[in-house]
């Protein structure tokens, strides 16, 4: 055994050892649901079924996957928001579409970022822009000329965040970027190949086209590049003051006993730890797990709410 493994395995040991110190001192009074706020057989759903498995298996806690759907997530979190503080309910969304809203029509969400408390992060989706290998631009820069010269080119989008962040680099170039929405990243790669659009958005998916050879990476999304493409720069990095950093993330409601925070904290760092989960992330998110912790989510909330602003030209 190597030296890295066996203090993989004394960090993996040291990590579950932790978590049952404080589990054994703490667990739900019946039930604890794991909501999901997207429907069954996405990303989420699936990644958010595994952990509440493991979970279930680790701790001995009746763990409960179920569904509630409606506004990315904001139907979810609308109703943890309101509820006991008991320790009972999870909630695992996506933070851009509630961070849209808060910004976009903070008056009609009955919420806001206080509203919860944050127990950690699963992954975060790599997102890019890419453009068929044989484009005739290699970064932004070149992609901002030929759009210009040319009359404007076409973009392709699947989620709100990608568009604006892409009106930001248009409001300060002029770059006549037009944009296409999609259904998913399936649809907008079809229309990259084919053609159809000059570049697109992608989070994660875009990689087997990378070692393909069908794809060439423009620019990054996030607001740090991504491990696969050191060399390629993100957008913030080439002077555009705006990012999407999508995160799949866990809250309960805010005033949960700390005792059982801590609990619930430590039982989804244990189950995001094991193969079971770790496996299921990078097959369904195409990225590996990333979980920041209690503290680190809510400050990427916070900072994300502030990006988001700028995105909306705040």
């Amino acid at each position: 055994m190597t030296l890295r493994k066996t203090l993989a395995g004394l960090v993996a040991g040291l990590s579950m050892t932790l978590a049952s110190g404080a589990l054994a001192d703490w667990a739900p009074k019946g039930p604890l649901k794991l909501q999901i706020g997207f429907a069954a057989g996405g990303s989420t759903d699936t990644m958010g079924r595994v952990i509440a498995k493991v979970m279930k298996e680790q701790t001995g806690w009746n763990v409960i996957a179920e569904n509630k759907t409606g506004g990315g997530g904001l139907a979810m979190f609308t109703g943890i928001s309101k509820m006991p503080a008991r320790g009972t309910v999870i909630g695992m969304g996506v933070n851009m579409p509630i961070l849209v809203n808060l910004n976009k029509r903070p008056e009609q969400v009955p919420f806001d970022l206080d509203s919860f408390d944050y127990l950690g992060t699963v992954a975060r989706a790599q997102v890019a822009l890419v453009a068929r290998a044989d484009a005739p631009f290699d970064d932004l820069a070149g992609m901002i000329d030929y759009s210009k010269a040319n009359g404007g080119i076409a973009v392709s989008f699947d989620a709100a965040p990608q568009k604006l962040l892409m009106e930001v680099v248009n409001a300060k170039e002029a770059a006549d970027f037009r944009f296409v929405s999609t259904k998913g990243e399936a649809e907008g790669q079809k229309l990259i190949l084919g053609g159809q659009v000059m570049a697109g958005f992608s989070a994660g998916t875009h990689v087997k086209y990378l070692d393909s050879g069908d794809f060439k990476m423009i620019a990054v999304g996030n607001n740090s590049r991504h491990s696969y493409a050191p060399n390629t720069p993100t957008i913030n990095d080439l002077g555009y003051d705006a990012y999407v950093d999508p995160y799949f993330y866990f809250a309960t409601t805010a005033g949960t006993d700390p005792e059982a925070k801590a609990a619930l904290a430590d039982a989804l760092a244990a189950a995001i730890e094991s193969d079971e989960v770790q496996k299921v992330v990078r097959n369904v998110a195409s990225t590996d797990p990333l979980n920041l912790g209690a503290e680190a989510t809510k400050a990427m909330m916070v900072d994300g709410l502030q990006n988001v602003g700028v995105l909306f030209g705040q």
